[in-house]
């Protein structure tokens, strides 16, 4: 089992859900960067829980603590370690589900992996807790990959049957990505996000949840990154998006809509830009060819499953006893997770490049 990623840019996440913190330990920073403070609060921020209507009631402040590698707010070159308290954590929900696996959770799983020892307190190591150390690294990547030039976004693609506009696979602009940052939910089209919320709206108040997508996107990149077969592109950027829990599917430019069509029509024309560069007319490889950026945006959709922990009844079986169970899960959780998992999805991203690109 394994907690880590990367070679060049190389981080452990730890803890769990309801212990005192959750923390990241990040290998490969050079000494000489000053750290913007201001994008790592603000990601995490954006992913913190208890913001929002539509985010669990669990509020936590998710204010990251530096116990080492930063000097005066610049990197010094030894590991960076950043924790972040678990201030608001009410254990004793889980209190009656200890024997009880939840429908759809990791507790089954965990519950013979680690032989009844693992700590499932609020999904415990499997939570979607963890993904508040896996931002703050993401903010780290996206602050050394914007000095190189480079610049990630995402947006809330669709939830439930409700989709937003798609991003131009061929003109997404940086500024588009920054802007997405600052909307408290963010979509390119203000309507379809309204038409979202009120669908996570119902199905909270139904006591049930709802999945959905988000569709990232990276500009900025040189062709030739990457490297073939298991260092690819793809490759790396989906290892750490399967990190973040309940994704449950991803695809790159055309993706499965690309299968269905013919060469002809899925296949991306070069031609020479306004400014002398070669580029392709069309971008349904979504920026990524044998492995390696071709120097179009990068674009890809991550598919989340529904929230499982929800207010209707549902059937399980006690650990100890093989009787069938009939559950309903206590506690505060997310309607629908796919709004706060727009920062994680670039975090993930961010991780997965700049581990290509090195430091």
């Amino acid at each position: 089992m394994s907690c880590s990623y990367g070679d060049l840019f190389r981080l452990t996440v730890f803890g769990q859900s309801h212990a005192d913190c959750i923390g990241v330990v990040i290998d490969g920073i050079p000494a000489g960067v000053t750290l913007d403070l201001d994008l790592i609060r603000a990601m995490l921020a954006r992913r913190a829980p208890g913001n929002a209507a539509f985010s669990t009631a669990r509020k936590e402040a998710d204010l990251p603590d530096i116990l080492s590698g930063v000097v005066d707010g610049v990197t010094c070159g030894a590991p960076l370690c950043a924790i972040i308290r678990n201030t608001n954590a009410h254990s004793a929900d889980y209190d009656a589900l200890r024997n009880l696996p939840r429908p759809s959770h990791a507790d089954f799983a965990a519950f013979w992996k680690h032989e009844g020892y693992a700590d499932l307190r609020g999904g415990g190591m499997f939570s979607g807790r963890m993904t508040a150390p896996l931002v703050f690294a993401g903010a780290v990547a996206m602050q050394l990959l914007r000095d190189k030039g480079v610049t990630i976004g995402a947006h809330i693609a669709s939830v439930g049957e409700e989709s937003d506009d798609a991003f131009d696979p061929v003109g997404v602009t940086g500024e588009t990505l920054e802007e997405l940052k600052t909307k408290p939910f963010p979509v390119l089209n203000d309507q379809a996000g309204d038409a979202m919320q009120a669908a996570i709206a119902a199905a909270k108040a139904d006591g049930d949840s709802l999945g959905g997508v988000v569709e990232c996107a990276a500009v900025g990149l040189p062709a030739g990154v990457g490297s073939p077969m298991f260092g690819g592109v793809e490759n790396e950027i989906a290892r750490v998006v399967f990190a973040i829990p309940a994704v449950k599917g991803i695809e790159f430019g055309s993706g499965f809509a690309g299968s269905k069509g013919t060469g002809s029509e899925n296949n991306d024309p070069f031609c020479v830009d306004e400014n002398g560069n070669i580029r392709t007319a069309t971008n349904r490889h979504g920026g990524i060819l044998g492995g390696l950026t071709s120097g179009m945006p990068l674009l890809f959709r991550a598919a989340f499953k529904p929230t499982p922990s929800i207010g209707k009844p549902q059937q399980t079986v006690d650990l100890q006893t093989y009787e069938p169970k009939t559950l309903v899960i206590p506690g505060r959780h997310d309607p629908c997770v796919v709004p706060r998992a727009v920062p994680a999805v670039e975090a993930a991203c961010a991780i997965a490049l700049i581990n290509l690109i090195g430091t």
